[in-house]
C-alpha cells in the first residue's frame, strides 16, 4: 500500500518540522548555498526548501507532483519571498536546461523505478559547475539496530514483515553511485548521517507522535491493532527512561558534481 500524497488528509504530513542542525551542519561542510540558484525536487512540505533559502540561496525553486504538498510547502515557507513553487515531477520537471547551481532530492528516489531517468533530469537542469545532492535511506540504513534514539529500528524488530516492504523499495549505495556515474556525474561523495528527527519531552509525546504517523510512513502498513501493539512495546523499552527523547534516523547523502561540458 503506497501513501497518497495527493490526499487532503496527508497535506500536512511532512510539515511542522524544520531541518535539523545535524543536517544543516553536515551539508554545509561540502556545499555552499550562498548566492546560488537551487532546485528542491520533490519538496514535500518545504522543510528543506526553507532551510536552503535560510542558508543564503539566491533563489529556490520547489517542485512537487502533488498540489496538496505544494500548498503545504507554500504555507511552511510563506515568510520567504525568494522561493518559487511549481507543479512537476522528478522525471520531467519542465525546468529549463542548465539553470541551477544546486539540485536537492531528499527522500525521493525510493519512490522512483527509473533511477537513470531521474538522474538524467537532474543533470540536464544543472549548470556546468552544478552540484547534485541526493538523500535517501539504503537497505542498510533502514535496518540499523534499534536504540533509545533510533526509534525506527523497533518497527522492523517488532514486525519483521515490514523489512521486505521497506528494503525492496530502497536502492543500495552501489546502485546510486553507479547510476550517477553512468549519467555523467563526477566527484561523487557519500555521507552517512544520523539526522535528528524530533525531540520529545517524554514517552507520552513519543507515543502520540507514533500513533499520528499512521498513513504517512512505513507504519501505514500496520493495522490499528498492530500499531497500538508496536507503540506499547516501544513504551516498555523506555520504562526506566527519564527526561527527553531525541529521535534520529540514519540516512545516506550522495553529493556529486556535474562534469564540465
Amino acid at each position: 500500500m503506497s501513501i497518497d500524497f495527493h490526499s487532503q488528509e496527508n497535506q500536512s504530513s511532512y510539515i511542522g518540522r524544520t531541518a535539523s542542525l545535524s543536517w544543516v551542519n553536515e551539508v554545509k561542510k561540502v556545499v555552499d548555498f550562498k548566492g546560488k540558484a537551487v532546485a528542491d525536487i520533490g519538496c514535500g512540505g518545504g522543510i528543506y526548501t526553507l532551510a536552503m533559502a535560510m542558508l543564503g540561496a539566491e533563489s529556490v525553486t520547489a517542485v512537487d507532483y502533488s498540489r496538496q504538498q505544494l500548498q503545504a510547502a507554500k504555507e511552511n515557507c510563506q515568510q520567504v519571498e525568494k522561493i518559487k513553487f511549481l507543479l512537476g515531477n522528478a522525471l520531467d520537471t519542465k525546468l529549463d536546461d542548465a539553470t541551477f547551481d544546486i539540485v536537492l532530492e531528499r527522500a525521493v528516489i525510493h519512490h522512483i523505478t527509473k533511477l537513470e531517468t531521474c538522474f538524467n533530469e537532474i543533470y540536464r537542469i544543472l549548470n556546468e559547475n552544478g552540484t547534485a545532492i541526493i538523500q535517501d535511506r539504503t537497505p542498510e540504513d533502514c535496518l540499523q539496530k534499534s536504540s533509545k534514539t533510533h526509534i525506527r529500528g523497533y518497527f522492523f524488530e517488532k514486525f519483521s514483515a515490514l523489512i521486505n516492504i521497506e528494503t525492496s523499495r530502497r536502492y543500495s549505495s552501489e546502485q546510486v553511485i553507479e547510476t550517477m556515474r553512468s549519467t555523467g556525474f563526477a566527484e561523487i561523495e557519500e555521507i552517512k548521517l544520523w539526522e535528528q528527527r524530533k525531540v520529545y519531552q517524554n514517552i507520552n509525546e513519543l507515543k502520540k507522535d507514533l500513533l499520528e504517523r499512521k498513513g504517512r510512513s512505513i507504519l501505514h502498513e500496520l493495522n490499528d491493532q498492530e500499531l497500538f501493539q508496536l507503540v506499547n512495546d516501544i513504551e516498555k523499552e523506555f520504562v526506566h527512561h527519564r527526561g527527553e527523547i531525541i529521535e534520529e534516523d540514519r540516512w545516506t547523502i550522495w553529493i556529486a558534481r556535474k562534469k564540465r561540458s
